[in-house]
């Protein structure tokens, strides 16, 4: 069994008090891993300095190198872990042994890592629309236009408190390294695998681990890491999000409510893309806040929801290890048990019918862990309780709702589908703030094009563009 230890700037701290991590099913022992408390956090705030400073010695273009190697090394290497070491399978087993993920789901989250990191030089010179990352690390330069212009940096490091959910969200804080901005990581507790083998991957490829730092604990740690660090990241419910509306040095990311909104142009030709609708709700098992938790259409709402049940509906538990397997499990059974209980709310509303009550119980409860079935069901109204939520597993509403009505009611949207060949409709949800991820056409939900922002755009959160003039030289 892995012993994991905290990270200090690089150097691994071995703590009193640990936490054992089991398997979900089993209960078979993974991982001891060190705890530490919110006061030792702030201690080391004071050499987040460094971290950057060893980054800006390496110059951009050699660090990219680095995490395109650190990218294979992450894919592909056993690389030092803890108190040991960690191939790749060990891996996927183990964050599949913590999380409840199917292990084929778990290979997946980990090439879109890997893919990342391995294309960042194409996604920064995206974010930045082709700005000289040398602009970045000196603080000003010549964009080419004779102007000078200046970034000022907000941070020397980004601190980010890290979910359990779904692995593939650790694509929002990477490019934080080859930005040449330190990192400070409060792990998931039931998913610190990904931030654990990335840091390793890094560190192997060359890059300073002065740079990490890597602190499990309880929620002090969090709390200490987002009210000192200047530029973070959180991850959590609406009511995380709520809570750091308005902050500008903290970048929330909680329920991403997606949604496919159908034109009247094209509803009548629904089933064309019935392929689309169950990729967006089905994928990675729904646990992704770019899953489509609401379809919205003025007709048809009753049949594309009986046909999505004939679909889903069916979905059989199997173990985690079977390539089919499309369900994760809940490792806590009471959040299973809870949250089929608030579904079971929404769906006694009147105007709220489930599609998927012929095919058996949806809650599936075992010794140590639990899970829930896909849930389809029809909204007669936007105005229904149902329309508005958004579960961690295959959950998706499908609400009618008049064209003109749409924007009016469909409310925040991380990712849109919008399908349509209507101009003017096209034009007002271009025009929308209701909808951060536009896609036109029959795009799943859960495809992101990664040469685009995803919930805002990282170089933006940790840079200034500001106003930077030098006089001339003096006459000799």
């Amino acid at each position: 069994m892995l012993t994991l230890n905290a990270l200090r700037w690089g150097k691994p701290y071995k703590s009193l008090e640990t936490q054992e991590v089991v398997h979900f099913d089993t209960g078979e022992p993974i991982a001891s891993i060190g705890q530490v408390n919110g006061g030792m956090l702030q201690l080391d705030m004071k050499h987040t300095a460094r971290a950057r400073a060893v980054l800006r010695a390496i110059a951009p273009s050699e660090l990219l190198t680095r995490c395109k190697k650190a990218a294979e090394l992450f894919e592909t290497a056993t690389l030092p872990m803890g108190d040991g070491t960690q191939s790749v399978d060990e891996f996927i087993h183990q964050q599949s042994a913590s999380t409840g993920l199917p292990e084929h789901m778990c290979r997946g989250n980990m090439k879109k890592n890997s893919f990342v990191l391995a294309n960042m030089e194409q996604i920064l010179d995206s974010l930045t629309r082709g700005l000289d990352l040398n602009i970045l690390t000196r603080g000003y330069g010549d964009e080419g236009r004779g102007v000078t212009v200046s970034y000022q940096v907000q941070t020397p490091v980004l601190g980010a408190v890290l979910p359990n959910n779904s692995p593939g969200v650790h694509t929002l804080w990477l490019p934080a390294v080859a930005l040449q901005i330190g990192l400070m990581l409060k792990p998931g507790s039931q998913e610190p695998w990904t931030p654990y083998r990335m840091v390793a991957a890094f560190i192997e490829a060359g890059i300073p681990a002065e740079a990490f730092a890597l602190y499990p604990g309880g929620h002090d740690v969090g709390q200490a890491l987002l009210s000192r660090s200047p530029r973070s990241m959180v991850f959590g419910s609406a009511q995380t999000v709520e809570q750091y509306a308005g902050n500008p040095r903290v970048q929330a990311h909680g329920p991403g409510f997606s949604k496919i909104i159908f034109g009247d142009d094209c509803v009548d030709r629904w089933e064309d893309y019935l392929d689309v609708m169950v990729e967006s709700v089905f994928s990675n098992s729904g646990r992704s806040c770019i899953n489509c938790s609401g379809i919205w259409a003025s007709r048809h709402t009753e049949k594309i929801a009986a046909a999505l049940a004939e679909r889903l509906g069916p979905t059989a538990v199997l173990p985690p290890q079977d390539d089919q397997a499309g369900l994760a499990a809940f490792t806590n059974a009471k959040m299973a048990t809870g949250t089929w209980a608030m579904v079971q709310q929404d769906l006694a509303e009147s105007g709220v019918t489930d599609l998927t009550a012929q095919f058996g119980d949806r809650l599936v409860e075992k010794e140590r862990c639990a899970y829930l079935k896909p849930v389809v069901a029809t909204a007669d109204s936007p105005d229904r309780a149902i329309a508005s939520k958004e579960y961690m597993f295959p959950f998706v509403s499908v609400v009618k709702c008049d064209q003109k009505q749409l924007l009016k009611k469909i409310g925040p949207t991380l990712v849109g589908t919008l399908i349509t060949e209507d101009g003017e409709l096209i034009d007002q949800f271009t025009e929308s703030t209701s909808v951060d991820r536009l896609n036109i056409g029959p795009i799943p939900t859960n495809r992101l094009n990664w040469l685009q922002p995803h919930e805002g755009n990282l170089t933006e959160f940790l840079f200034r563009s500001r106003a930077y003039q030098t006089a001339p030289a003096s006459p000799q």
